[in-house]
């Protein structure tokens, strides 16, 4: 029985920790081994760092220079409208075409509903929405 307990708190822990350090203000593996400690001790610690981690690295901003070159690039001739609303971290449809950005090939970009976003070109997930 006290196995099944600790299984269970365990894994409620790493999903608690994950969540929480992917929408805390805290990013990268410091911020989700500190939340996950809060929220499940040493054991705690370790998931949520491997989270926050994760995360944080997913969807750490991009440099300035990537934000310049989206926000004044012309805008691809393939604009696109689509239905679901665009965010930052969920990933664009394949019918998107997103374009590379040439100073970073890390980012590329795309403008979708009238609005520029970058993106990371592997996963298609929306980094930041430039205003």
């Amino acid at each position: 029985m006290l196995k099944k307990i600790l299984v269970s708190t365990t894994a409620l822990a790493f999903m608690s920790g994950a969540a929480f350090a992917g929408s805390s203000t805290v990013n990268g593996a410091v911020g989700g081994a500190a939340t996950g400690a809060i929220l499940g001790g040493p054991a705690g610690a370790a998931v949520g760092g491997a989270a926050g981690a994760v995360a944080g690295t997913l969807l750490a901003p991009p440099p300035p220079k990537v934000v310049t070159y989206v926000r004044e690039a012309p805008a691809p001739s393939d604009t696109v409208v689509i239905e679901e609303k665009v965010a930052v971290g969920q990933p664009l449809p394949q019918t998107v075409v997103v374009t590379p950005v040439p100073e970073d090939p890390k980012y590329a970009y795309a403008v979708v509903n009238d609005q520029r976003v970058i993106v990371e070109p592997s996963s298609r997930k929306v980094i930041q929405i430039v205003n």
